[in-house]
């Protein structure tokens, strides 16, 4: 009785019909990276903001005072006050009377200051541009600026949930149908991030949005493998990876030509809708129809396999359930349960983490840089993809542990000199960013 791998290769292992899921599957990728490393632009400081006056919001009902006379006051007082930091102001008094608020301000001004203490922005903030992130949207500066961290922490806490537990659904009840799930609640869920009326609600739909965002680029990754021949999936594991790097590419033009954070973020969660298209056009992985005992149901997809890729099967292959049936199922405990597979799994265990908690370190560094932070993110992001070309050339050739030991240690030494450069040197992003992608 054949095998599955035995089948597959008459029916055609990366033919055109694994070429069209692997690119279908593929867009996922720029989708999750939007996902991954958005937050530096939807969470990146405003431009210009200042301390509010005192007694703002009252006195701009009293006086009927628009946005930007509101604006030209808190500005002009700023000046007048010889006003110098964004986090801190002059302790003024409040003023009761629209003119009597500008007059005492105007004879502060020919006084001495030196008695006057500073304070907090007890008023809150006024923003030149109160939109433009969620920084200006729900007053993340200054003392509250840990919040935006605290945000991507929480997505990344939503990846490590969804890892566990969709992973483990993809397993019991199938990859399509969980990709599918995972993209409609991707999709759901940053549409309400889009809305979110304050940081208590975006934080735990960006949560749940990295649940099911890490649903999707999971079981993409799963289905695209398991679909192609042995000897295929070395090439299109790599290619995957290529398609996240093109979204960080195409993420800071995205920003660049949409002014605030809830269109970016509309942008670039709408997509995942697309995905639900997928229902028609790619179908469950035969190999896991195998290990559920759906022999019959896995034959037919693979004749469809044929017939797309313009073969035949032989007809001795029309009782492929025999043999792979047999095959069992693999428990996570395997990954723990000898001494060498323990070693192994803590050693990737290990460089997966550092690799993810230092490239998002760098991504996330940029967001407080100073300079053109799209065109320094665009380059940041190019630089990714020499390290994809020079795995597909090395890695037969050199093997996987001198690649993966090399570019540990060139990465390890890069961050290392990064914290003896200069503050004003951003070059030194780019070689870190492009090692670890090694």
């Amino acid at each position: 009785m054949p095998s599955f791998d035995e089948v597959l290769k008459e029916a055609g292992e990366f033919g055109r019909f694994q070429k069209r899921v692997f690119f279908l599957l593929c867009q996922t990728g720029i989708t999750f990276s939007f996902l991954f490393v958005g937050v530096v632009f939807l969470g990146r400081d405003p431009q210009q903001y200042w301390c509010r006056i005192p007694c703002a919001s009252e006195l701009s009902k009293h006086c009927a005072w628009t946005f930007e006379e509101e604006y030209n006051l808190t500005v002009l007082t700023s000046r007048w006050v010889n006003y110098s930091s964004q986090c801190k102001r002059y302790d003024l008094q409040c003023n009761s009377t629209c003119y009597g608020y500008t007059d005492s301000l105007s004879h502060l001004s020919n006084n001495s200051l030196g008695k006057v203490p500073f304070t907090t922005c007890q008023d809150g903030w006024l923003y030149e541009d109160p939109h433009s992130t969620i920084a200006s949207e729900f007053d993340l500066v200054c003392e509250n600026r840990w919040m935006i961290d605290m945000t991507q922490a929480l997505l990344n806490l939503g990846f490590l949930v969804g890892g566990f537990t969709l992973g483990y659904a993809a397993d019991r009840y199938g990859r399509i149908i969980i990709y599918l799930f995972s993209a409609f609640g991707a999709g759901l869920c940053g549409l309400i991030v889009a809305f979110a009326p304050n940081i208590v609600v975006f934080s735990i739909f960006r949560f749940l949005q990295g649940v099911f965002g890490k649903g999707t680029w999971m079981t993409s990754f799963v289905i695209v493998t398991e679909i192609v021949g042995s000897d295929e999936r070395r090439i299109v594991g790599i290619v995957i990876q290529v398609f996240f790097t093109i979204g960080v590419i195409i993420l800071p033009g995205i920003a660049y030509l949409i002014p605030t954070w809830q269109w970016i973020q509309l942008a670039t969660t709408l997509p995942n809708f697309f995905f639900l298209l997928y229902y028609w056009l790619i179908p469950e992985s035969p190999r896991w129809l195998l290990t559920r005992k759906k022999g019959e149901k896995a034959l037919k997809i693979v004749q469809s396999i044929a017939k797309d890729n313009g073969k035949c099967l032989p007809q001795h292959f029309s009782e492929i359930t025999g043999c792979d049936n047999e095959i069992s199922n693999p428990s996570i405990l395997d990954l723990v349960r000898t001494p060498q597979m323990r070693k192994i799994t803590l050693i990737l265990m290990y460089a997966w983490f550092t690799s993810a908690v230092v490239y998002q370190g760098l991504v996330l560094r940029l967001g407080i840089i100073e300079g053109n932070l799209y065109l320094e993110f665009f380059i940041s992001a190019v630089m990714e993809l020499p390290a994809a070309f020079l795995i597909l050339l090395t890695i037969d050739r050199i093997g996987r542990r001198p690649l993966f030991i090399s570019s540990a240690i060139v990465a390890g030494i890069a961050c290392l000199i990064t914290a003896f450069l200069p503050k004003d040197f951003r070059l030194s992003t780019l070689d870190q960013r492009t090692a670890l992608m090694i």
